[in-house]
């Protein structure tokens, strides 16, 4: 029925207009649809609805309205791509649709009924789901005089709670991407939403408690039982966030477009808990996870308990008190689906006792002055009511007297990168959880158990394994003497967590000190079960990083402390990019990039980014910045092409020699050989190292004196000989696509705000190697992932250093 995109192509000229080229494509989550105020000859609204790969598309010329009694012509016109849905801009006069284009909603849409029979028929119903177009609306087929070849339609409101006696679109004259006027679009004026200082955060996690602290520098909250969710929001666009990194924007629709009403066009960053709540105000997560199922329930809430970040200024130093006074003014008037989670100041053993009488999950206390470090420090405590906690499902077992389906799961959690078997759960699976278990499991049976140590089948019954993924949730009366659960309940399962996060949940004693002296001789011991290296106390030293060998955090600290002297000249007052594996590389690794509360033995400095706004990075002056860095689980050190001297002149220029899978490695030899050939033509002096994965890194020095757009556009134009010399051999081209069999040499690293891997950094990848600097002559008997940091150690001790005419090669 779509007329697909041959008539789209066929209207433009994609030299002179902006605009996407027409190609199939689809959506991950849910249809979209977007709404574009377009002033062309004539102003009108385009209404696209994603179908099939493209966006069925109305020219709307009135604009839509709420007042069902207005019928709104809508002409039918040609099928446009799906990325026409991120198009804001100006087409140049002469060009079909010549004029300015805003970006004026968008959203999801449902359609009632079959979409094909109702284009057919003439009437298409549907759900909006915008920022600003919500609700139920109608487009029915009208032609207007005989003869007329247009496709006439007619865009009308349906009577629901979103009715208005007026259009209810005048208010909105700007993009609701961008915050941008037609004349600002015009003109290309920057985009008018504040930024927030920070795109990722790890969230504040409580250890669990035996009793409760005394003193009144506590607060308590209560413990809420439903997702964990941290919503970044900026201008319109609203991310929810779980703690494995998955938004739920989509999922939780209502209460993203009440964090878009809240906000008002301001940036902010909020922690909470989405729960649905009964009556009497406790959270259900039975039924939290029947929403999943059908996603219709009311009280669907986001309870808010911490504000980390608003109009653009980072709050995670300020003491939470601070935090929870703005948090509580920020939602003064929010919208009903929003709720400021309230505290009690001390009081700990009657917010309790309070808690368990009503039936509710427990309480949360926190340190009154804490600062939000997004780790399980001890400022955050929780006591549970009963017991409960996540689990990793690694099996499942059916008795005899079934035939098919589940009685049991068999459960697990983590320690040491290990899971390790905690018993079963058969209570609390309904009918309906049995189903969504089996289609689950479907796709993760495995013919070997998941556990260290596998549990035996009891009679008659058989064990099925699966790969260990699915998390669920478990109520239990206590661990038993050999460590299983007794009295286990399953409550649902747990989409927000990661599995290799589980680990069992231990109730710390908190020691109240009688005396200031007392709390300084815990403090004595606590530095006494440390180490000191170069004057830095190193926790955890024993702490294992790598398996297979293992690898601890004392090895890693003494490796930097040992090559720093090496190091320094590539990496000292160079704008850096880490990669800290806190809990080793079998867990959460992450990238940073700007200074927090947490770093110590670096410099800050603000920097203009590429949009124009000033952001805080650092680097490093001294060994000591290696090793405070490590000391804070830092693996990977990457680094800018250009020092903070000369910020906008690059120096040091890096190709990355990006094998195809499977590749044998002469092939990977040689390209390194043909690299230098290209650039030995240029009369470039060239140095080599391993990356400590695939491939090897072509690095060459220059004098800082380009800018960045010449020194980027130089690295792609000697990729592109690569390519043209060798066609069969490498690609400059960063689709994967283009890849198989070649190597692809990737230049994208030489860009301002590009980073690449220091030399003599270790790689957070398994065994802990090295990119470590070597001769030319050594290439056919390096591999790119043949130097350990024992090696590592051993080439600067007692060799001659391969880079050491580096800097004077410039």
């Amino acid at each position: 029925m779509t007329k697909k995109l041959g008539e789209y192509n066929q209207k433009r000229n994609f030299h002179k207009t902006l605009e996407p080229e027409g190609k199939l494509a689809a959506s991950e989550e849910g249809l979209k649809f977007v709404v574009q105020h377009h002033m062309a000859r004539r102003e009108h609204y385009d209404l696209r609805l994603e179908w099939e790969g493209v966006l069925l598309s109305w020219a709307v010329p009135k604009g839509p309205s709420y007042n069902p009694h207005d019928r709104r012509l809508a002409v039918m016109v040609e099928d446009h791509p799906l990325d026409y849905r991120n198009f804001e801009g100006t087409i140049p006069k002469g060009q079909y649709g010549g004029g300015v284009v805003m970006l004026w909603d968008e959203g999801i849409w449902e359609p009632y009924g079959d979409v094909e029979k109702g284009l057919l028929k003439g009437e298409l119903k549907f759900v909006l789901r915008g920022k600003r177009l919500r609700g139920k609306w109608v487009l029915i087929r009208w032609q207007a005089k005989s003869g007329d070849e247009k496709d006439n339609w007619l865009l009308m409101k349906e009577r629901d709670e979103y009715v208005q006696t007026d259009d209810g679109i005048s208010g909105f004259r700007t993009s609701i991407r961008t915050g941008r006027t037609m004349v600002e679009i015009e003109v290309g004026e920057e985009e008018k939403f504040a930024r927030n200082p920070f795109s990722k955060v790890e969230a504040q996690l409580a250890k669990s408690v035996q009793a409760i602290p005394r003193g009144d520098d506590w607060l308590y909250e209560m413990k809420y039982d439903g997702y964990r969710m941290i919503a970044f929001v900026e201008g319109n666009d609203v991310r929810l966030l779980t703690r494995n990194g998955n938004d739920y924007a989509k999922r939780f629709y209502d209460i993203a477009s009440a964090l878009v009403d809240l906000a008002a066009g301001r940036a902010m960053v909020l922690d909470g808990e989405v729960a649905i709540t009964d009556e009497s105000g406790k959270t259900d997560f039975q039924a939290l996870q029947n929403y999943f199922k059908n996603p219709k329930a009311r009280n669907l809430t986001y309870i808010v308990f911490d504000l980390l970040a608003l109009d653009g200024e980072d709050l995670r130093g300020k003491p939470l008190t601070d935090r929870k006074e703005r948090l509580e003014a920020l939602l003064q008037n929010a919208p009903g689906n929003l709720y400021y989670s309230r505290h009690i100041r001390g009081r700990g053993k009657e917010s309790f006792a309070a808690a368990c009488e009503a039936s509710m999950e427990g309480i949360i206390g926190k340190k009154a002055d804490s600062a939000y470090s997004g780790t399980r420090t001890g400022d955050w405590i929780k006591l549970k009511c009963d017991r409960r906690q996540e689990f990793v499902i690694g099996g499942y077992a059916l008795s005899d007297k079934k035939t098919n389906g589940i009685s049991s799961l068999l459960l697990g959690v983590y320690e040491d990168g290990e899971l390790v078997y905690a018993g079963r759960v058969g209570t609390g699976i309904g009918e309906a959880d049995r189903k969504l278990l089996e289609k689950k499991f479907e796709k993760l049976k495995r013919k070997t158990p998941p556990f260290k140590v596998a549990p035996k089948s009891r009679p008659k019954e058989k064990l099925t394994w699966l790969e260990p993924e699915v998390v669920a949730e478990i109520k239990f009366a206590e661990w038993t003497k050999e460590h299983q659960l007794r009295q286990a309940s399953f409550k649902g399962l747990r989409t927000d967590k990661k599995a290799s996060e589980v680990k069992k949940e231990v109730e710390v004693e908190i020691i109240q000190p009688e005396s200031p002296a007392a709390e300084e001789e815990r403090k004595v011991v606590a530095i006494s079960n440390s180490i000191v290296i170069e004057g830095i106390p190193i926790t955890n030293p024993d702490k294992v990083l790598f398996v297979d060998p293992d690898i601890t955090k004392e090895d890693v600290i003494r490796y930097y402390a040992k090559v720093a002297g090496h190091m320094l000249p590539y990496a000292s007052r160079r704008i850096l990019t880490l990669v800290r594996c806190p809990k080793g590389i079998s867990q959460t690794c992450f990238y940073k990039k700007h200074p927090g509360p947490d770093n110590k033995g670096i410099v800050t400095i603000p920097i203009t980014t590429g949009s124009g706004k000033r952001e805080d990075y650092f680097y490093i002056e001294n060994s000591s910045g290696f090793i405070a860095e490590a000391q804070m689980g830092t693996l990977e050190f990457h680094i800018w092409g250009s020092r903070i001297d000369e910020l906008e002149k690059p120096d040091m220029m890096v190709f990355d020699l990006d094998p195809d899978e499977g590749m044998d490695l002469d092939r990977v030899r040689q390209g390194a050989r043909d690299m230098k050939s290209v650039l030995d033509e240029l009369s470039l002096r060239t140095y080599l190292k391993t990356s400590g994965g695939k491939g090897y890194h072509v690095v060459v020095p220059f004098q800082p004196a380009m800018s960045w757009d010449q020194f980027h556009d130089f690295a792609r134009r000697v990729a592109g000989v690569m390519e043209q010399k060798w066609p069969d051999r490498y690609t400059s081209n960063v689709r994967k696509a283009n890849r198989a069999g070649k190597i692809f040499i990737d230049w994208i690293r030489n860009g301002r705000g590009a980073t690449s891997i220091a030399p003599y950094s270790i790689r957070a990848r398994k065994g802990g190697k090295v990119s470590m600097p070597i001769s030319w002559d050594e290439l056919d008997t390096v591999a790119p992932d043949g130097i350990s940091m024992a090696d590592a150690l051993l080439r600067i001790g007692g060799s001659a250093d391969p880079w050491q005419d580096f800097f004077r090669d410039r």
